[in-house]
């Protein structure tokens, strides 16, 4: 007795999906009907010459000091890019300090390959001098000119 794949392919699918509604608890509401009137996702392909991530990344300072990588970013509540914080200092990762930096003072020159460095837009005694990050608590973030505002934070909705 030959059968074809495709034959073979939708039994197969029929008795799965057909035992998965057996074994569908009764007195849940049916997700299904839900699921399948919600519109698609949406799809966005982008090409990794335009995007790549930027955790790990080395930081340079304008004069090609190292500044440090970056371990992680901060954002509003919004989900912005508020500041990145930069592992700075120290040697294989003693006497290091996380240090938050103003996002716009970051300048992404190539992302086409890892490692493209970012440059920060701020000397290496400017970032010493800075306090130093920690989770849970008030974010001072150092910025390259001008002020930085406070984040405004409303009644929540």
């Amino acid at each position: 007795m030959h059968i074809r794949f495709s034959t073979a392919f939708a039994i197969v699918m029929i008795t799965s999906v057909g035992s998965a509604a057996l074994r569908a608890d009764p007195a849940e509401p049916d997700q299904s009907a839900a699921a399948a009137k919600a519109a698609p996702p949406s799809v966005t392909v982008i090409s990794s010459d335009d995007a790549r991530g930027v955790l790990g990344r080395e930081v340079r300072s304008a004069a090609d000091e190292d500044m440090g990588r970056i371990v992680d970013i901060v954002v509003d509540k919004e989900g912005k890019p508020r500041a990145a914080i930069i592992d700075f200092g120290g040697f294989l990762g003693v006497g290091s300090r996380k240090i938050a930096v103003d996002w716009a003072a970051l300048k992404f020159g190539k992302v086409a390959k890892k490692e493209d460095k970012v440059t920060l837009a701020l000397t290496r005694d400017q970032v010493r001098a800075a306090p130093e990050y920690k989770d849970d608590q008030l974010v001072v973030v150092l910025g390259a000119s001008g002020k930085l505002s406070p984040l405004e934070f409303g009644p929540e909705k």
